[in-house]
């Protein structure tokens, strides 16, 4: 059962008086105490844990931010980030005695550089924004996350963010060269900048992917891509969950590296079919989506080898792309799958690991046996070509007991793909969904050196308090401490 820190009683014994100093910083309407104004923010994604923030503030200016952060350091209140709040490990949830600090106002694209091909963009601007501005010069941002259309820079850079491009494009880390960011204490610093690389210790790989525990992000500069020249994609209809896996680990072990290779299983296909209307072959068990791209000669040699491999793996359709409307509209189908699931149960949970993909078909059998073990359903959505799964876990949380067994086959889901040589995450983060797993992952001397890297930046533990680590230790503990057992008693959180 989720649990966090427990609230100080004496900084909500503040309240008034840390609202009002909020206010002398972010004047006008920056800062939210109502509790209707509140509410909107008391979670992320991750909506079956929900907390109300002790107050809201909204800044649009660095200088706003580092008053912020300075003053909260000064008075030991913590500070939880949040971008557009689509993270689905729950990193941005709020805590009662906390300001919550949104970043939505820093929405600007600040500068456009085709000549070094990379763009100067606030956090606040969408992962979509970022290609739409760039479009008209036949450039685009590589990582696109199924909320591309709503999920912010800022937000990628603290999950590390993926999306169905990843595997030839990379990760946000792959993509980010450089980032502007304020710490606890109020100090701006520049880490990396426009050059492809920078020396000394690399600590712009550090703050990609961490989850806001280190500092708040208020710029980034991303790498732009030139469009390819070509890009055609296929439909490939499976009779068997496994002879789609066996495929993926097929065509990667061919030496092929597509702009994407995605794979859902039936009850996935069958709800992305009815909400898009993309023409998925319903008789599948399973679909791949592959997608070729570079120039004409190129595509046309792998899109061929591409079948080729599909028909030895037992394919029972073939449909390749005539133009771009329909790649399009294959696409379309995929990224709109988790809203779609929404039309065949009342919730869903969509969980986060990743596996080796040789283990690819073992671990979906093993998933479908585990969905059966807890008696609830699991449609299957993911990033074939690098191994990213996304089960999505179906329940009822008005059910007794439906909740707690959707957590429970998360856990031993994600238990299942460390088993295997695989990791706990791959873009979605550990926030609290996965923090009281990563002993599974990790022993006690790699979560204290990881802890050390934010007691490096936080010491007092302000930011974001209460995600990652499955235990909490002062960081004055970190250079004395070898094993220290049994987690800290934290009163139970409130869900749905």
């Amino acid at each position: 059962m989720l649990v966090m820190p427990a609230p100080d009683r004496g900084i909500l014994a503040r309240r008034e008086s840390i609202v009002a100093a909020l206010r002398a910083i972010v004047p006008g309407d920056g800062v939210i105490d109502s509790e209707i104004g509140r509410r909107p923010f008391e979670c992320d994604g991750l909506a079956m844990y929900r907390q109300l923030p002790m107050v809201v503030v909204l800044p649009s200016t660095v200088e706003q931010v580092a008053a912020i952060l300075k003053y909260c350091h000064a008075e030991g209140i913590k500070v939880v980030p949040r971008g557009a709040g689509t993270g689905l490990s729950g990193g941005a949830l709020p805590l009662e005695d906390g300001v919550l600090l949104g970043m939505s106002k820093f929405n600007k694209v600040l500068e456009i550089d085709y000549t070094n091909r990379c763009a100067r963009v606030q956090p606040g601007v969408t992962n979509l924004g970022i290609s739409n501005a760039v479009a008209h010069a036949g450039f685009y941002y590589a990582p696109d996350p199924s909320s591309q259309i709503a999920c912010t820079i800022g937000g990628n850079v603290a999950e590390n963010s993926g999306g169905v491009h990843c595997l030839k494009y990379g990760l946000t880390t792959n993509n980010v060269l450089g980032v502007e960011m304020v710490t606890m204490d109020g100090t701006v610093v520049r880490l990396g900048g426009k050059h492809m690389d920078a020396g000394g210790y690399d600590l712009l790989g550090l703050v990609v992917g961490s989850e806001g525990l280190l500092g708040v992000v208020t710029e980034v500069t991303v790498r732009i891509l030139r469009k390819p020249q070509t890009a055609r994609g296929a439909l490939i209809g499976f009779p068997t969950v496994e002879d789609g896996g066996n495929c993926v680990a097929q065509i990667i072990a061919e030496g092929i590296i597509p702009g994407g290779i995605e794979m859902m299983d039936k009850p996935a296909i069958h709800a992305a079919e009815a909400f898009a209307k993309a023409g998925y072959p319903l008789d599948a068990q399973s679909l791949l989506i592959v997608e070729l791209d570079g120039p004409q000669a190129e595509c046309d040699e792998l899109i061929a080898t591409v079948g080729r491999i599909a028909k030895e793996n037992n394919a029972t359709s073939i449909r390749i792309s005539e133009n771009e409307e329909e790649r399009l509209r294959f696409w379309a189908g995929r990224k709109s799958a988790f809203p779609a699931v929404g039309r065949i149960s009342p919730d869903y949970v969509c969980m986060d690991g990743t596996v080796p993909r040789k283990k690819l078909a073992e671990v979906l059998t093993r998933i479908g046996q585990l969905g059966d073990k807890h008696g609830l359903r699991v449609a299957n959505v993911f990033h074939a070509g690098d191994g990213n799964l996304h089960p999505l876990i179906l329940f009822d949380a008005n059910k007794d007991g439906e909740l707690a067994a959707a957590e429970a086959l998360g856990a031993d889901i994600l238990r299942l793909c460390v088993e295997v040589g695989g990791v706990l995450t791959g873009e979605h983060g550990v926030g609290i969904e996965k923090r009281d797993l990563m002993p599974s992952m990790f022993d006690e001397t790699d979560l204290a050196h990881q802890l050390r890297v934010k007691c490096a930046f936080d010491p007092e533990g302000l930011l974001n308090p209460g995600k990652v680590f499955p235990q909490l230790h002062r960081c004055a503990e970190m250079g004395r401490m070898h094993v220290q057992r049994g987690a800290i008693p934290f009163p139970d959180l409130p869900r749905f």
